[in-house]
């Protein structure tokens, strides 16, 4: 029976990789589609501020999309979903949101409630950096002691 879920979830995530292949593929089509047709529109060769804010939001929508493929990627490898990429993935999503935003139509409590959003998202970031690199260099110091310890031993 284990087997056969390990095999089922494989199966998952493979169908899942694929489908963000061809989401991720079909929306840089569209990006260069969307580019093309503001550039040959007159003013010819310039792209307005809202044309500019669109293609940057689209360009941060298709970054997401890369790093949810990360994160799946890794899930097939590891069998573990890294909360550093998923923070990253938010955080370029609030990232987009803010791009894209038009602060005169939003009330102001929206606004407060969108910056504590980033607040907490780039705390929980430094906080799993910091922890990751204590981690590492723990590791890095376990290693230099046993080395120590041997080379006296000897």
């Amino acid at each position: 029976m284990d087997i056969r879920l390990k095999a089922f979830e494989k199966i998952v995530v493979l169908a899942l990789i694929a489908m963000m292949v061809l989401v991720i593929s079909l929306a840089v089509i569209e990006l260069a589609w969307i580019i093309i047709q503001d550039l040959i529109k007159p003013p010819l060769l310039l792209l307005e501020i809202d044309d500019l804010l669109d293609i940057f939001g689209f360009f941060l929508l298709i970054l997401i999309g890369v790093e949810l493929l990360e994160t799946i990627k890794a899930y097939l490898s590891e069998h573990v979903v890294h909360v550093e990429i998923v923070l990253e993935v938010a955080l370029v999503a609030i990232a987009r949101k803010v791009i894209i935003l038009d602060v005169k139509e939003l009330p102001s409590l929206t606004l407060i409630g969108i910056a504590a959003v980033i607040v907490a998202l780039a705390a929980a970031y430094y906080v799993e950096k910091r922890s990751r690199l204590n981690v590492g260099h723990k590791a890095a110091e376990q290693e230099g002691d046993k080395a120590r310890d041997e080379l006296a031993g000897a």
